[in-house]
């Protein structure tokens, strides 16, 4: 980027890194100027051509406010390394780097990371974040005496706002229309979007001064009527990234729900997450906030429904062998997954979502004397590395995609590795089943799955999921929600089952309704409870 040129003004460099940043990190913003382009009957050709001039000079008028002695060359190295990250993840997988993108990256933990890492980010991150951070390191810039750099500095600033106002005056109109149509296109913009949304984080989470905490649901009390002496057993299957589309119960052509078919299995159509990443979908589904209403910050600093139901005296445990809880299981009994406590189901990054069967065996063990939910955080569909989530023996869709460079596989191998992980998770749900079966001469059972998001693989150019809300496709929204209930448990709870196989046809649920779902389960009375919320609440014959 600047070898040929033995010296440069800070013009020269603030225009040249510019340039890079339009030819090169806003690739994907180019691609979503296209796909807007034929999606328009007219095009003005002209006013296409301005985008990049209009980009060029708005760069250049914000590189100059930090293209000063002793910032220039720290900052331009910082933020050029952060771009091509930001570069890789959206033209590789769609993944745009948005207020909730940052909260889940921040979240990662570093086993999570590394399956990010493979040949083709490493010779990205090379070639378009290392080698152009060496080379400005390297370059060598002029600086002007104070006054006579200032007035060059602001003569280069003026000249770049003449661009945009000429761009402005004989195209406002086209950028205000094409802008509306296709309003996406400000978060491809790299830097600044990702940048701006860095701040936003660090500013909400750090600067930002704690809210009081609210406890919710302290005249939580459990109702349930001890018709046999058995108490109510239900296990919370929290699945990760598993879409509603490659679920058998939806429609899908593959046998992906082959292990829970021999059950009598409720199927929720219709369902949509709160969010398109574990950081905002966990918390969120897990409050009593509704999706429209949701704000992290907020939710942080009040009760979850696990904390209600605590109040309620109900037996609670989390099982973790995810990414953890986001804070919703921090004031319960909770465990998170030694990734070296199994040497044939771990490999100390990952576990099988098979250990977390042998932690609810260590739990039904001890014995369940009073009403218990069981909350098992799966890995489920992790990418992009989806093929080290099953084991060989439940590798049944093949050729399937081995390795995590996933754009670089068929669509077939891909659909295939994804497919395996799902059939692998309805194992896993067939086998808490058969242990709640097990369980009824003890108490009550009943098992509750849903997603917490679902997934892109290669739809529209997308994968993986974190697009923002307002533009993510179904696929990254639309999740499946699973219910089963032993006999006993629906006689006993005043349940028609079905009256409920009925309702969940009619489709139109989402994670609001898992909050007094949780409740009405359980049997809890309490303020917080909203009874139109409650999947079950329309099926309660008594």
């Amino acid at each position: 980027m600047l070898s040929r040129v033995k010296t440069l003004s800070v013009n020269q460099f603030t225009l040249i890194t510019a340039l890079f940043y339009v030819g090169v990190f806003n690739i994907p913003l180019f691609q979503i100027v296209q796909q807007g382009i034929e999606k328009q009957g007219e095009v003005n050709y002209l006013f296409i051509a301005t985008i990049p001039l209009f980009l060029i000079f708005a760069l250049s008028f914000i590189f100059s406010l930090f293209s000063v002695k002793y910032l220039l060359k720290p900052f331009f190295i910082i933020v050029t390394l952060i771009s091509s990250s930001v570069f890789f993840a959206a033209l590789q997988y769609g993944v745009v780097f948005d207020y909730g993108m940052i909260e889940n990256t921040v979240q990662t933990n570093s086993a999570e990371a590394l399956t990010y890492l493979n040949w083709s980010s490493i010779l990205n991150f090379t070639l378009t974040g290392l080698l152009p951070a060496l080379l400005i390191f390297k370059a060598d810039i002029v600086y002007k005496p104070f006054v006579k750099e200032l007035l060059h500095k602001l003569a280069f600033m003026f000249a770049m706002l003449a661009g945009i106002a000429v761009i402005g005056f004989f195209y406002y109109q086209n950028y205000v229309a094409f802008g509306r149509n296709n309003d996406q296109m400000k978060r491809y913009i790299v830097p600044t979007y990702a940048i701006g949304s860095m701040i936003k984080y660090v500013k909400v989470n750090y600067f930002q001064e704690p809210l009081v905490y609210k406890v919710q649901g302290k005249d939580a009390k459990n109702l349930t009527l001890d018709h046999n002496g058995k108490p109510n057993l239900v296990v919370v299957v929290v699945g990760e990234t598993a879409r509603a589309h490659n679920y058998e119960y939806y429609g899908y052509d593959k046998p992906t729900n082959a292990h829970t078919k021999a059950y009598d299995m409720i199927a929720f159509k219709d369902t949509e997450s709160c969010g398109t990443a574990t950081a905002v979908s966990l918390p969120c589904m897990f409050s009593s906030m509704d999706r429209e209403d949701y704000d992290a910050r907020q939710a942080q600093a009040q009760d979850t429904a696990m904390d209600v139901l605590d109040h309620a005296g109900i037996s609670l445990d989390w099982l973790d062998n995810d990414s953890g809880c986001k804070g919703v299981c921090d004031r319960v009994k909770h465990i998170n997954i030694d990734l070296n406590s199994d040497p044939e189901l771990c490999d100390g990054h990952y576990c099988y979502d098979q250990v977390l069967l042998n932690e609810l065996d260590k739990r039904l063990a001890e014995g369940v004397t009073k009403d218990t939910l069981i909350v098992l955080h799966i890995i489920g569909s992790h990418g992009p590395t989806y093929y080290l989530r099953y084991p060989e023996a439940h590798r049944k869709f093949v050729p399937d995609c081995q390795r995590s460079d996933i754009q670089n596989c068929s669509d077939e191998e891909l659909m295939n590795t994804y497919d395996n992980t799902i059939l692998y998770s309805d194992y896993i749900i067939a086998q808490v089943i058969s242990r709640l079966e097990a369980q009824q001469n003890k108490a009550d059972t009943a098992l509750l799955y849903v997603s917490d998001h679902g997934e892109s693989l290669g739809e529209s150019g997308m994968y993986l999921h974190g697009a923002p809300y307002a533009i993510a496709p179904d696929e990254q929204i639309k999740i499946p929600m699973l219910a089963w209930l032993s006999a006993d448990f629906a006689s006993d709870n005043g349940l028609d089952k079905q009256c409920l196989r009925d309702h969940a046809t009619k489709g139109g649920f989402s994670h609001d309704n898992l909050f007094s779902s949780l409740l009405g389960l359980m049997n809890v009375s309490t303020e917080v409870y909203r009874k139109e919320k409650d999947l079950f609440a329309t099926c309660r014959v008594k």
